[in-house]
């Protein structure tokens, strides 16, 4: 007896009830709504009206939120799962889009990304799911769209400008030497000197940047190497005996190196070891709905001066949500200036002044701290105390399991670990447009 199977009918044609195949609260009918409530006439006042039709903003913002929300940041996969996947399908209405004109809306619109990021923001709040309190705060390294090896550092330009030079005198002589014959078969020695000629303008260039990152980056480490110096000796209520500690030495480095690719990316330490071409990426994450509140790109590896320009991103925050009552920061962003920004912004500072140990006993966990700080104590003196305390000590724990996992959820479950487009600007229009991403995703959850 032979068996029967269920014949496939490939040419057998039949409509897709896009509608019916996404459950009623998959995450593509969330941001569809969300996305359709929001003012996007910036966006729709910026057409002109020539040409052929341009796609709704609100669908492409659909588009490209779904897209990032899911780890698919490309142009072309965008394109491509316009026509493949379910979901993509629905947010496009069954309408194709090309890779060009997702690349083009995304650059075009990185700005009023902005104000969108904050439209959701109040979005929440009337959800009933955000209200400013207690805020963490915390930086990642995002790997720049450029290659390592397409870079020049200071000790390098020095050494290979010196080689060129040498060879261009070279050239000159063999050509001063053959007369009107070719020194070298094949070999003509004006280009090769135009070519070297080329090169070490280019280097110059490198070395004139170079000296300029230098100068500011001495101004910084000059400010905070007096205002430590300030810190210790209010904490010692005297003036430093004994011999003054070593300043920074001034100047540009041997390592110090400007990227070919992307020349606003900055070189920085990465996890699991070694240096590469990236982008300081900052977020602040309000505690009790994980919601990322702002979202700045620098470059400085440090984050210690970054910390009063988010103070200024939250102070802009729409009045209705809300006033931030504390802000928790590891110990990259403690100074005296900082806490001394904090309360004149009536936040409460907790900044991490040295690191914690693991596993601490009960005994350390919950035990109080000691008697506290005249008033007249300097501000640092005063959060040193906050952070003995149990609430200090609850709220600085509680930084591990807010700002933290959300730069684990960018980078793990959404996938986004390198920006695709170039430049400050630019890439930090694109972290603006990851967190958005991220906090539809997260508001998807919190409204059920």
């Amino acid at each position: 007896m032979s068996n029967q199977f269920v014949p496939i009918e490939r040419d057998q044609p039949f409509v897709i009830p896009v509608q019916d195949w996404l459950d009623p609260d998959h995450l593509a009918r969330f941001i569809v709504s969300l996305v359709d409530g929001l003012d996007v006439s910036a966006l729709e006042n910026a057409y002109r009206g020539g040409g052929s039709a341009p796609y709704p903003p609100n669908r492409m913002l659909a588009l490209l939120f779904y897209g990032y929300a899911t780890g698919i940041f490309s142009s072309r996969k965008l394109e491509r799962a316009t026509d493949e996947s379910i979901p993509f399908i629905y947010i496009t209405g069954n309408a194709h889009q090309d890779h060009d004109s997702i690349n083009t809306f995304r650059k075009r619109f990185l700005r009023e990304l902005e104000d969108l990021f904050t439209q959701i923001l109040v979005r929440a709040y009337a959800l009933g799911v955000l209200r400013l309190g207690d805020v963490s705060l915390d930086g990642t390294k995002i790997h720049a769209n450029a290659s390592k090896h397409k870079a020049m550092s200071w000790g390098d330009a020095h050494r290979l400008e010196e080689q060129l030079r040498a060879e261009v005198q070279a050239l000159l002589k063999k050509a001063e030497t053959a007369g009107d014959q070719e020194p070298v078969a094949g070999m003509k020695v004006g280009e090769e000197v135009a070519r070297r000629q080329a090169r070490l303008q280019q280097i110059g260039d490198v070395k004139i940047e170079l000296d300029a990152r230098a100068q500011a980056r001495d101004e910084a480490e000059k400010a905070a190497y007096e205002e430590q110096r300030r810190a210790r000796e209010q904490q010692r209520g005297r003036k430093l005996g004994g011999r003054a500690p070593k300043p920074p030495e001034p100047g540009p480095r041997e390592h110090d190196q400007v990227n070919f690719t992307d020349p606003e990316s900055r070189i920085m330490a990465v996890s699991g070891g070694g240096f590469e071409p990236c982008d300081n990426a900052q977020a602040g994450v309000e505690h009790a709905s994980r919601l990322i509140l702002e979202q700045p790109v620098t470059q400085p590896p440090n984050d210690q001066q970054e910390l009063t320009p988010a103070l200024a991103n939250l102070a802009a925050l729409p009045p209705t949500l809300g006033h931030v009552r504390s802000l928790v920061g590891d110990t990259g962003y403690c100074s005296a200036t900082n806490t001394e920004a904090c309360e004149q912004g009536n936040i409460i500072p907790l900044l991490a002044g040295a690191r914690d140990t693991h596993h601490p006993s009960p005994e350390v966990r919950f035990a109080e701290a000691g008697v506290a700080p005249p008033a007249t104590a300097s501000p640092m003196a005063r959060m040193h105390h906050r952070l003995k305390t149990v609430e200090g000590k609850a709220l600085d724990a509680k930084r591990k399991s807010t700002v933290e996992p959300v730069f684990g959820i960018v980078k793990e479950v959404m996938g986004f670990r390198q920006f695709l487009l170039r430049g400050l600007e630019a890439v930090t229009g694109e972290w603006t447009l990851v967190c958005l991403a991220y906090n539809l995703k997260r508001l998807h959850v919190l409204a059920g």
